[in-house]
C-alpha cells in the first residue's frame, strides 16, 4: 500500500515523495487510517517497523484543520523514554511537516532549559518530550496543557522499564479528559495493559507479528570465543569486513569505555555512548556516526532504543544482554527501511543462560560457528539437567506467550476495542 492511499494533505505528501517514502510498511498501514479516524490506539510491533510515521502522520494531518498553537499551549504531546529518542522522534516529525505551518520542539533534560522555555512561549503544535523535563517545564509554566489535542506514549514499554510509571500518571492527571491517546510499544505485558486500562478510551488495537517485523531481514550469527580473546575477535572481524558502521553493545558502562580505548589502541577510531556522558557529548557522537566521521560505536542499552540509521551494517553484541528482550532491541537498529542487516554475537561459556533465553524468546537454536584461528581453549559443559536453566534470565513470560501465539498466525495485525476510564 502506498502513501498515496490515505488521506493525507498535499504537503505531507510531498515531504514524503522528497524523502523517498513511496511504501507503507504493516504497521503504517493498520494503524494511520485508525489514528485519522481519532481513534484511542494501542499498536505493538517490534522496533524498526515504522511506528513513528504510524504516528507522526495522521496526527500532523489531524493538527493541519485546527488553529495553531497560541501563547505558551501545546497541542499534540509525544513523550519518550530516552533523551536521544525525543531528539530522533523530533527530527521526523519536523521533516514529515517540512511543508506544513505546523511548529514542533524536542525537550529533554541534560541541557539548558532556558532556550526550551524561550521555544514554547508563543505555543507549539507539537512537542516531543521525555518526562522529566516536560514536568521541569510545567513546574516552571513554560507550557500549558489546556488546549492538547493529543498525546502519545511512544516506547511505552521502555518507559516503564526505566521507572517513569509515576511521572507518567502524574502528567495524565494534568491533561484535558478530552483527547485522544495513542499507545506504541514492543511488548504488551502486564503493566502495560494496566496503563492502556487507565489512559485509553476504548482503544482500537493494532498487533505486528514477528513474521513482518525487521528480524526476518536480519541475519543472526552466534561465535563461540573465550572470554579473554573477545575484544581481540572483534577487532580480527571488524579488520577483516568492510562494514560501514558497526554497533558494538556492551554490557557496562565502564566497558564501553575501555573498548574503543583498545580500538583506538589498533587504528580503529571508535567512540562510545552511555548514561555517564554528557547530553552535549551524546549528541556529537551520534552526530559524527551519523555522518561517517566514526566508524565504531560502542552503546551500552541505554542507546538499544535510540539510535536511527537505515542503513547500518552491523550489530555485535560483545556482551550478551541479561534481558532477553534486549537482545531484539539490540539488533533491531540494523536490517531497517527494507535493507538486509547483520548481527553477530560473541558468546562465551559463562553466557549461556542468556544464550538459552534469548533463543526460546525469538524461537530458535543459534548454530554456532568457530571463527578460525579463536578455537576454544576449554570446550565449554553446559548441564541439560539444571532444572533452572534460565535463572533470572527467563524472558518476560507475557511477552513470551503473545510472540509464540502471534507466530502461529499468518495475519499481520487485528483491531480489538477495549475500554475502560478510571
Amino acid at each position: 500500500m502506498s502513501f498515496g492511499s490515505f488521506s493525507l494533505c498535499k504537503e505531507l505528501q510531498q515531504s514524503l515523495i522528497e524523502q523517498g517514502y513511496t511504501k507503507a510498511t504493516a504497521i503504517q498501514q493498520q494503524a494511520i487510517p485508525l489514528v485519522l479516524e481519532q481513534r484511542d490506539l494501542i499498536a505493538i510491533a517490534q522496533t524498526g517497523t515504522g511506528k513513528t510515521a504510524s504516528f507522526s502522520l495522521p496526527m500532523l494531518q489531524l493538527l493541519t484543520k485546527g488553529t495553531a498553537a497560541t501563547d505558551n499551549h501545546i497541542r499534540a504531546l509525544v513523550l519518550t523514554p530516552t533523551r536521544e529518542l525525543a531528539a530522533q522522534v523530533g527530527q521526523a516529525i519536523l521533516s514529515y511537516s517540512s511543508l506544513t505551518n505546523l511548529s514542533t520542539t524536542a525537550v529533554h533534560g541534560g541541557v539548558r532549559i532556558e532556550p526550551q522555555i524561550a521555544k514554547l512561549q508563543s505555543g507549539v503544535d507539537v512537542l516531543v518530550a521525555t518526562p522529566g523535563r516536560l514536568l521541569d517545564l510545567y513546574t516552571q509554566q513554560a507550557l500549558s496543557f489546556d488546549k492538547l489535542e493529543i498525546l502519545v506514549l511512544d516506547e511505552a514499554d521502555r518507559m516503564l522499564d526505566l521507572g517513569f510509571v509515576d511521572d507518567i500518571r502524574h502528567i495524565q492527571k494534568l491533561l484535558p479528559i478530552k483527547r485522544q491517546n495513542l499507545m506504541f510499544s514492543a511488548t504488551f505485558t502486564n503493566p502495560i495493559r494496566l496503563l492502556a486500562e487507565d489512559m485509553l478510551n476504548s482503544p482500537a488495537t493494532v498487533e505486528i507479528s514477528p513474521e513482518t517485523s525487521n528480524l526476518e531481514a536480519i541475519s543472526q550469527r552466534v561465535h563461540p570465543v573465550d572470554k579473554n580473546r573477545k575484544t581481540e575477535l572483534l577487532i580480527h572481524l571488524i579488520k577483516s569486513n568492510s562494514w560501514n558502521q558497526v554497533l558494538i553493545f556492551c554490557r557496562t558502562k565502564h566497558g564501553a569505555d575501555n573498548l574503543v580505548t583498545n580500538l583506538e589502541q589498533v587504528g580503529i577510531r571508535g567512540a562510545s555512548i552511555h548514561a555517564n556522558r554528557t547530553q552535549h557529548a551524546r549528541t556529537q557522537v551520534l552526530g559524527g556516526f551519523r555522518d561517517g566521521s566514526i566508524k565504531v560505536l560502542v552503546a551500552t542499552d541505554l542507546a538499544s532504543r535510540g539510535i536511527d540509521l537505515s542503513r547500518l551494517s552491523c550489530v555485535i553484541n560483545l556482551d550478551l544482554p541479561f534481558v532477553a528482550e534486549d537482545y531484539v532491541h539490540r539488533i533491531g537498529r540494523t536490517g531497517r527501511a527494507g535493507h538486509k542487516g547483520l548481527a553477530i554475537s560473541l558468546f562465551s561459556d559463562d553466557e549461556s543462560k542468556q544464550l538459552k533465553s534469548i533463543e526460546k524468546l525469538i524461537g530458535r537454536t543459534f548454530t554456532q560457528t568457530l571463527v578460525p584461528g579463536f578455537e576454544l581453549a576449554i570446550k565449554p559443559i553446559v548441564d541439560e539437567s539444571d532444572d533452572d536453566l534460565y535463572g533470572n534470565f527467563e524472558p518476560d513470560p507475557t511477552y513470551l506467550k503473545q510472540t509464540q501465539k502471534r507466530s502461529k498466525h499468518t495475519k499481520s495485525g487485528s483491531n480489538r476495542s477495549r475500554s475502560k476510564r478510571r
